[in-house]
């Protein structure tokens, strides 16, 4: 495949996934209440679900994501609901100790399916694969190669933007080791994470 439609998708890709959304905003509020350990199951699965996407348009799949549809109504509202539930979580966490809990993932598995989840149900994400890539690469002309290419540009943009927000949340999440700090920090990520769960189930 030509460089430059890889540096076209992948500035296409910069500009959708930069700017921060539902899913961003649940990695965010994730690390900053639990720290960057317990994010990492979340992360990966965003990016299996975008790898999912993108082999979805390339190989033709198109037909079959609109006939699953209300599977894919039902994957994204239990996404949703998790989210919820963290949320929840989130804003009753203890902060009676002077030091930050440690940083450490929980129910990995269920982080994973949660940001699946996520990914797969959100509508964002589903219309850049499924309408707009079409128009950047010349998916009737891309061979296994081709593929693999584009696999492998959208995970680096992908890791190199998400990596960015992780870190960032991660070195803020320094700052509130104070109970009292903390317990805003919480209460902060716990309604950013219930917001990204409202983002996700109003969008159509």
């Amino acid at each position: 495949m030509e460089v430059s439609v890889l540096l076209l998708f992948a500035g296409a890709l910069v500009l959708a996934a930069g700017t921060p959304g539902p899913s961003i905003a649940a990695l965010v509020a994730q690390v900053l209440a639990r720290g960057g350990r317990s994010a990492l199951p979340f992360l990966v699965a965003m990016w299996v679900g975008e790898a999912m996407w993108l082999s979805a348009a390339v190989f033709g799949l198109v037909l079959v994501a609109e006939a699953l549809h209300e599977l894919f109504v039902v994957v994204k509202y239990a996404g949703v609901a998790y989210l919820v539930y963290l949320a929840w979580k989130m804003w009753h966490a203890p902060t009676g100790s002077e030091e930050l809990p440690a940083a450490r993932a929980d129910a990995p598995w269920r982080m994973f399916a949660a940001g699946l989840a996520v990914t797969l149900g959100n509508p964002k994400i589903m219309m850049f694969y499924l309408a707009l890539l079409p128009a950047i690469v010349d998916l009737r002309a891309i061979s296994l190669v081709g593929w693999a290419e584009l696999t492998v540009t959208m995970l680096v943009v992908l890791a190199a933007i998400d990596v960015f927000y992780l870190v960032l949340a991660a070195r803020l999440r320094r700052f509130v080791a104070d109970p009292v700090r903390r317990r805003i920090a919480n209460r902060i990520s716990a309604a950013t994470m219930g917001g990204a769960a409202v983002a996700i189930a109003v969008r159509s």
